[in-house]
């Protein structure tokens, strides 16, 4: 070996080395307090790089092409079955996760469908998809009596006429609105059927004239500041939307409901890439994670529920007693769950979203 490649050997190494000091996680925007990212550097001594992304197919992507780089990353269980099939994460040391007792039994039942016995993953939060409305503007609108708890808000052509006035926003995520227009026409959510999925194009094209946007984080901000009136998404951003227009004290009263046609659960779950450079960091993460008042911290600020039991002492009175936080029996009873689609039909699923988005 000559001095050149001696050089490059050890620089190599080096480099090697610098990562495997930090602990590399990617997450979900807006899905964490950031005091904890803190909190968990000055417990353990490990650096930790932050990176968020905002749509399961964008960390997809990343995960089945390998080398993400990323210790942690935290996909949703429809996706993480597939990617799990895919050879994409590793199984979880148990040793190294004391805290795995505090996890919730309910929460870890329905999260087996995706992961069975929970060998690669823990899930970090769970809840909803369905439908935030700025309650005045809605039923200014529409009048009183507004279906605001109703599939019908949003897939109701004459309905979204009338509410483009005002805005309305969709999630850029097919795999959780194709099963709720299916839902609305009375065909099962989970279908894989391409015939029976098709016919969720149909429901997407009369409205999509009065779409603002596709988007998977912007109605955040978009609803709480009173820029839309309607945007259909996930039950912890909407509820931040109602926090943050209460904190402005803006006149703008943000509500949640899950549909009364029935109403998606879904579950992000926390795993470690096949080829992690960290999994030993990434494990002391998970296990900081499992503590039962960092993740109520967490839960406390974003507004979702978490998969653990004993975190429940700890979380605040406005979250555990707010039934959008966590559901009621009733209402549990009437949330559904799917399954991913396998390859072929995925790819149909793409090309339908894209001409849904595209209007065309």
């Amino acid at each position: 070996m000559n001095k050149l490649m001696i050089t490059s050997a050890v620089v190599a190494l080096s480099a090697t080395a610098a990562l495997a000091d930090d602990v590399r996680v990617y997450n979900w925007s807006d899905y964490i307090d950031e005091s904890l990212l803190e909190k968990f550097e000055e417990e353990t001594g490990i650096n930790l790089v932050y990176d968020v992304f905002d749509s399961n197919e964008v960390l997809e992507t990343k995960m089945l092409a390998g080398g993400s780089g990323y210790d942690v990353v935290v996909p949703t269980g429809t996706f993480l079955q597939r990617q799990i099939t895919a050879g994409a994460f590793q199984k979880l040391d148990r040793s190294k996760l004391p805290n795995l007792e505090n996890m919730w039994d309910v929460v870890k039942a329905r999260t087996e469908q995706y992961d069975p016995d929970n060998a690669y993953s823990i899930n970090y939060m769970w809840g909803t998809t369905g439908i935030g409305t700025n309650v005045n503007k809605v039923q200014e609108i529409l009048g009183a009596d507004a279906p605001i708890a109703s599939l019908s808000l949003i897939f109701d052509p004459a309905s979204m006429e009338k509410l483009s006035e005002c805005g309305v926003h969709f999630l850029d995520a097919p795999t959780e609105m194709i099963p709720a227009a299916l839902k609305y026409i009375g065909e099962d959510p989970d279908s894989h059927d391409p015939d029976v999925i098709a016919k969720a194009e149909a429901v997407f094209a009369a409205v999509r004239p009065y779409v603002q946007k596709f988007h998977s984080s912007e109605y955040i901000n978009a609803l709480a500041n009173g820029d839309i009136c309607v945007a259909f998404g996930w039950s912890g951003d909407i509820l931040q939307s109602r926090d943050r227009a209460a904190e402005a004290d803006n006149g703008v009263e943000i509500v949640y409901n899950a549909p009364t046609e029935g109403a998606l659960m879904w579950f992000d779950q926390m795993a470690i890439p096949s080829d992690a450079p960290n999994p030993e960091g990434a494990h002391a993460f998970l296990n900081f994670m499992m503590d039962p008042q960092n993740i109520a911290a967490a839960t406390n600020y974003v507004y979702y529920a978490n998969g653990n039991a004993a975190s429940k002492p700890f979380l605040v009175e406005d979250v555990i007693t707010d039934t959008a936080v966590y559901p009621d029996d009733a209402t549990l009873e009437n949330l559904f769950t799917v399954t991913p689609y396998p390859a072929k039909v995925q790819r149909v699923v793409t090309r339908m979203w894209t001409r849904v988005k595209s209007g065309t």
